[in-house]
């Protein structure tokens, strides 16, 4: 359930990293989004690949960026090897955020020599925005139908790593 971009791919080299940085830098800045730069020396991070878990545990650096207050943080964060696995939920926000996320990250997938989207708005495929308000009403409608098939579900909640959760069910 939701309107998510999912996205993944490995850079050509040290130069386009840089590049990307630099575009998501002027991204953020012209649409007014809080952004800040960040380095780990050992992270892990979850994977999933062809519904395998392949976690990773190491270096990764990048940008995160907020598109809303009421999307999830829009994070750039590569591995030692440059890889990204990232996905950026953006229902709740103005459809304007999803949006200038596809046409974001359509101007830096020439950086990549990999470069998979997997949007569940299918704007990405289809540039339709009428598709992708279909995708968010129909999310919506499931939640409100979840809620009400369940008084123990609420939502949507912010969670501690500025991701957002649909539903969640009442502790008590």
């Amino acid at each position: 359930m939701g309107v998510t971009i999912h996205f993944d791919g490995k850079l050509n080299n040290e130069n386009d990293y840089q590049a990307v940085m630099k575009s998501a830098t002027e991204f953020a800045t012209k649409n007014e989004m809080e952004y800040a730069f960040f380095e780990e020396v050992d992270k892990l991070l979850l994977r999933v690949k062809d519904e395998n878990e392949w976690d990773y545990q190491g270096m990764t650096r990048g940008i995160r960026i907020q598109p809303h207050e009421n999307s999830d943080p829009f994070n750039l964060e590569f591995d030692k090897d440059n890889y990204i696995q990232e996905y950026c939920k953006t229902q709740f926000a103005p459809i304007e955020t999803h949006i200038k996320l596809i046409e974001f990250l359509e101007s830096i997938q020439s950086h990549f020599d990999q470069f998979n989207v997997f949007d569940e708005g299918e704007y990405w495929e289809t540039h339709n925005t009428e598709v992708l308000e279909n995708h968010i009403k129909t999310c919506f409608h499931q939640i409100e139908m979840a809620k009400q098939n369940d008084a123990s579900l609420d939502g949507p909640f912010r969670v501690g790593d500025g991701r957002i959760a649909d539903l969640m069910r009442d502790s008590e």
